[in-house]
């Protein structure tokens, strides 16, 4: 689901304007990565330092949505930390993980 960065709405794709606020919407791209278990967290807190992304979802073996982690949430740090210490114990579960990066343009 792609939602709208002024106002948090979910959008429907295709959609050139949000329907609760009016601003137009942006394109969307989505990469993923499969990484080990153990290396999810490093994985994670470089892609939200990078800037340019707006959501990240990690997934395990079996598609099960494990975090999903917004952009306004990953410009605190302060904030994430406790999120990335429970994706920590949760991923030590799971031996491979995928994570689903999405990116506006």
């Amino acid at each position: 689901m792609v939602y709208c960065i002024k106002c948090g709405a979910p959008i429907k794709e295709g959609d050139k304007y949000c329907p609760m606020c009016g601003s137009p919407t942006t394109k969307v791209t989505r990469e993923e990565f499969t990484v080990s278990g153990s290396d999810v967290v490093d994985r994670v807190k470089e892609l939200l330092h990078e800037g340019n992304v707006t959501r990240v979802i990690v997934k395990d073996e079996k598609d099960g949505t494990l975090l999903e982690i917004p952009a306004t949430v990953g410009v605190i740090g302060v904030v994430i930390a406790p999120w990335l210490a429970a994706l920590g114990v949760i991923a030590a579960l799971a031996t491979k993980c995928r994570i689903v990066v999405e990116r506006r343009e």
